[in-house]
């Protein structure tokens, strides 16, 4: 029962209705047939979640919507091979994780390159609004290993249970909760920094001395 409930709100967090779980299992069979209208139809179901999930995780839209992209062109080629041994959500996610962390992976000696760039400049004692503490939250998330960003993210923005995720990343249920509680260890450390950048400072200078 437990487990239901965790797939059915997993679903709906995506924008997908559990009880059109058949419905896309229809869709994906009809794109492996060659149907192209079945796959036009899949991929408005998931590309705004899959477009915020994946901005969540990078601010470079174009690069999100390459992952996007690449996904759905494997969803095209590999429908027929789905048999429903998964939720077609898990399946679809499952191919978007590990096209995304290729492309982080790919793209972070250029991302670490234009970190100091990208942070904005956080001079108040605290978040004056939703909105700060959210770029506060996104520029913490950009410093963990891709793994776990991903983790946290199919978790806490996706709501997917640790099974659903270990199901998505391809690992066991161990390593999600492994990379889930250091990426909470290292997000409790980095946000109190980011709310304080002279602090940070001063510990740099202090570690240069």
């Amino acid at each position: 029962m437990k487990a239901d409930i965790d797939n059915d709100r997993g679903m709906s967090e995506l924008g997908v209705r559990p009880s059109g779980t058949a419905h896309e299992v229809e869709l994906i069979a009809r794109i492996g047939a060659g149907d192209r209208k079945a796959f036009e139809e899949l991929y408005n179901l998931y590309h705004r979640r899959m477009a915020r999930f994946l901005t969540r995780l990078t601010r470079r839209y174009d690069l999100a919507e390459e992952v996007i992209n690449d996904t759905f062109w494997v969803v095209w080629r590999k429908a027929r091979s789905f048999r429903g041994d998964s939720q077609p959500s898990t399946w679809i996610l499952g191919i978007a994780y590990r096209k995304a962390r290729n492309a982080f992976r790919a793209s972070a000696r250029l991302a670490e390159k234009n970190l100091d760039s990208e942070l904005l400049p956080l001079t108040s004692e605290g978040p004056q609004s939703a909105e700060e503490l959210r770029d506060w939250l996104t520029q913490a998330l950009a410093q963990l290993p891709v793994e776990q960003r991903m983790a946290v993210e199919l978790c806490y923005e996706l709501g997917h249970s640790c099974e659903e995720i270990a199901a998505i990343m391809g690992c066991p249920v161990n390593t999600v909760k492994t990379r889930l509680f250091h990426a909470r260890a290292k997000l409790q450390k980095l946000l109190p920094q980011l709310a304080n950048p002279r602090a940070m400072c001063g510990g740099a200078r202090a570690q240069e001395r």
